[in-house]
């Protein structure tokens, strides 16, 4: 303590004491300003609202500061009304126009109210931003990063496409969450450590688009695992008013905010609209001719399918009009997406081919053309794609093409909607047909023509599966002309247009299926509480062998082969035309083709030797003409020829040869035949056997003597030398007399053991160590055999082998 009192030294807790006490007077001017910020926005009059910029607005240091940072001054007329609503803490219906500026309305609020309510890493989420497509939720998640980033808050982008590990191990630490339907939902019910039970803000961007079917359930299991007592926000260009879409979202007294409520349009002021009546098998002609006419513009087409967006592009790359071209759609990988909005955002004169994938919420800078090929499903369609241009009050200008039957009901919806839209003309002297290289192409191309095909079933069902019926008629639509646009040789089978009743039939089990080749018309018009119907069960079996057109090329494969002697000139004539392949000429006899056709038609003057008989061989191709010149592969093509055996008398029979039946029963029974037959079978066996045993025995006998000969010879050459004699001669004449004693033996007594061998005696130059190394490798149960040593023991090793 003394020390301590003697004077501050460095390190002591002397020194400490200040900062603990600017701590404590930071932290009181935190809550001091809190305070007054709480009560500023207490303080809100939000009948009066005179707001007019961000500045104005009770609003934290943080979130100002990254507002001036990014340039965000002014409020928007949207901004202006929904932002004092939502800071108030109120439930709100935005509904705005394109462009005018809603992401921010709700993003501002969600930044202040977590601020207020000093919002920390523990406390987990408290902010869920939910959009419809990833492209919006990327861009939504951009602004945050760059209004708040004075903030101290976590925030995440939750969409589909990237790692969802790597989602898992931060989505419990996030404060804000952007994030699809789908993605969030997974999330929900396979993330363990993910909590949303202290929600404090939902946000719902694109609300309508939200609230229709496809995402409806994935919502409403949402919204079951959110807390009743949370602040909704919904913001839509058309937004919902259903009262039971609102009830499901449980609002508490929402406010309904609209800027273009008493609009004389729901679109911009600066946009440019028109429409074009243009035959359906002429659209692709007028697309290419307008993107000729404007190469250097940003232009952005709308098509209803996916398959339709690849191929145009396809088509159209390879026709190279001039200016950069990119597709879009939903069966695209997230990077490709994310990497094409990129390039199309940076670009200054480039083409856009997409689907509604990027019709709602997406900022594309200075858009000059929003085209649309195709017709929307409804009017609010029609005012989210063409926001994509005309944004923030700059000009823009969008194109509507109608097919003649889509006008009348079309205009009608628009105008319900208070937008309108002028019709003009296209200058007939700039337009090009591109038909010629679309077949050209499709000709040249399986893979362009698949896609065609792709493309004109795709589109077929877009508009089989609209429920407006007054606009989007089906029946009335020229598809053979459209599919000879496409550069498709026909059009395609479509299975869905076999009737209403179709997929009923389909899901049915097998049962009965009248058939109205049996019945008839008649029958049918019976009456449908008749029971007394004929029915069968069709497979696609049956349905196969009822094809009509089943043997067409068997049919042409025959009149290209066969002779066609016995037509008559006229049945020719009659014929002639129909057939989808015609022969120009048939050889009958190669003795009626002349040199010059054969040098034509068939092998050059094929050798007899190479051919079995004289018929002519037609070369249908390269490739077998190619074949034919090969010796070896000519082969194939002769007659193979036939083993034949002689009988006594000289006549040639085949190898197997069937018997007259008439004369096999002549012969007798089956079985008295058959006994017979194996009697002789079996004495020609044994016949055979005997043969060849005794074959075996002179060949054994052969080679004793030869063996006898060669020691004879030895033992004449030992005796030259001086040396003695290792075997006696008797013994090796007795062991020769018991080996042919043994060859005579039968068959049945070559089982029966017989005395062993003895061992040989050992020859004068052998030693002891080869004795040893012959014992080691003697068969186990041998018994060791004595050497004799004297006469009397060779003659009775003698006559134990006589016994």
């Amino acid at each position: 303590m003394a020390v301590l009192a003697a004077g501050p030294k460095r390190g002591s807790k002397l020194i400490s004491k200040p900062k603990s006490e600017a701590h404590t007077l930071k932290r009181k001017r935190d809550e001091e300003g809190l305070d007054a910020l709480n009560q500023r926005v207490r303080d809100i009059n939000v009948k009066d609202n005179d707001y007019g910029t961000f500045a104005s607005l009770p609003l934290s240091q943080p979130t100002a500061s990254g507002l001036e940072a990014s340039h965000f001054k002014a409020l928007t007329d949207i901004q202006k009304q929904a932002v004092p609503h939502a800071l108030k803490g109120s439930d709100i219906l935005g509904a705005a126009k394109t462009g005018s500026g809603k992401t921010l309305a709700f993003l501002v609020p969600v930044l202040e109210n977590l601020y207020r309510k000093k919002w920390t890493e523990l406390d987990g989420l408290g902010a869920l931003v939910l959009s419809p497509t990833r492209e919006l939720a990327i861009q939504i998640f951009e602004v945050l990063r760059k209004i708040g980033r004075y903030h101290n808050f976590s925030a995440g982008l939750v969409i589909g496409g990237k790692s969802l590990q790597e989602e898992r191990e931060r989505l419990g630490r996030m404060n804000i969450l952007v994030c699809t339907p789908g993605r969030m939902l997974q999330h929900m019910d396979q993330t363990a450590a993910f909590e949303i039970d202290n929600l404090q803000m939902l946000v719902l961007d694109e609300a309508d688009r939200i609230m229709d079917m496809g995402f409806q359930k994935d919502v409403d299991a949402i919204v079951e695992h959110l807390p009743r007592e949370r602040q909704t926000l919904l913001f839509s260009a058309t937004q919902t008013k259903k009262v039971s879409d609102l009830a499901r979202l449980s609002l508490r007294d929402p406010e309904y905010v609209s800027v273009h409520e008493a609009a004389t349009s729901a679109t911009p002021s600066t946009l440019q609209q028109n429409y074009v009546v243009t035959p359906l098998p002429e659209k692709l002609d007028t697309l290419w001719s307008f993107i000729r006419s404007n190469l250097k513009s940003k232009i952005l087409v709308f098509l209803s399918s996916g398959k339709q967006v690849r191929f145009v592009y396809e088509a159209f790359r390879h026709m190279q009009p001039g200016i950069p071209l990119l597709h879009l759609h939903g069966r695209q990988k997230q990077t490709a997406r994310l990497d094409i909005t990129n390039k199309f955002s940076a670009s200054k004169n480039s083409c856009l081919f997409a689907t509604d994938v990027v019709a709602r919420g997406l900022d594309f800078p200075a858009v000059d053309w929003v085209i649309q090929l195709d017709c929307p499903e409804d009017a609010d369609t029609y005012i989210h794609r063409v926001g994509r241009t005309a944004r923030y009050e700059r000009d823009g200008r969008a194109v509507l093409f109608l097919e003649p039957s889509e006008e009348e009901g079309m205009i009608k919806r628009l105008e319900q909607k208070k937008v309108t839209v002028e019709k003009i003309n296209v200058r007939q002297k700039k337009q090009q047909s591109i038909k010629n290289q679309l077949q050209n192409m499709c000709f040249k191309d399986p893979e362009l023509k698949y896609v065609g095909q792709k493309a004109f079933v795709s589109y077929v069902r877009s508009i089989h599966i609209q429920k407006d019926k007054e606009v989007f008629k089906l029946n009335e639509l020229p598809l053979e002309e459209f599919s000879a646009s496409l550069g498709l040789p026909g059009a395609p089978k479509i299975k869905f247009l076999k009737g209403d009743n179709a997929k009923n039939l389909k899901n049915a089990p097998r049962q009965a299926v009248s058939s109205s080749e049996d019945e008839g018309d008649g029958a049918a018009a019976s009456g449908s509480g008749s029971t007394a119907k004929k029915t069968i069960t069709r497979t696609k079996y049956d349905r196969m062998f009822e094809r009509t057109n089943q043997d067409i090329l068997t049919d042409h494969y025959s009149k290209l082969v066969n002779d066609d002697q016995g037509q008559s000139s006229d049945v020719n004539n009659a014929d002639e035309g129909q057939d989808f392949l015609t022969v120009k000429r048939r050889l009958s006899d190669a003795s009626s083709v002349d040199s010059e056709a054969e040098g034509k038609l068939l092998l050059p003057k094929l050798d007899s030797r190479k051919m079995v008989g004289k018929t002519p061989i037609n070369v249908e191709s390269k490739r077998k003409e190619k074949l034919l010149k090969s010796k070896k592969k000519l082969l194939k093509l002769k007659e193979k020829g036939q083993k034949l055996v002689f009988d006594e008398e000289g006549n040639p029979h085949q190898i197997y040869e069937l018997e007259n039946e008439d004369q096999f029963k002549q012969r007798g029974a089956v079985d008295v035949q058959k006994a017979k037959f194996l009697e002789g079978e079996q004495a020609r066996l044994q016949a055979a056997d005997l043969a060849d045993k005794q074959a075996a025995k002179a060949k054994r006998k052969e080679k004793r003597e030869k063996r006898k000969a060669r020691e004879v010879e030895e033992a004449a050459d030992d005796d030259d030398a001086g040396g003695r004699q290792a075997v006696l001669a008797p013994f090796e004449g007795d062991i020769g007399e018991d080996l042919d004693a043994l060859d005579d033996r039968d068959e049945s007594e070559v089982g029966v053991s017989a005395d062993p061998v003895k061992k040989r005696p050992r020859k004068w130059f052998e030693d002891d160590s080869d004795g040893e190394r012959t014992s080691q490798r003697r068969r186990k149960g041998e018994d060791d055999i004595q050497e004799p040593e004297t006469l009397e023991d060779l003659e009775a090793m003698a006559s134990g082998l006589l016994r």
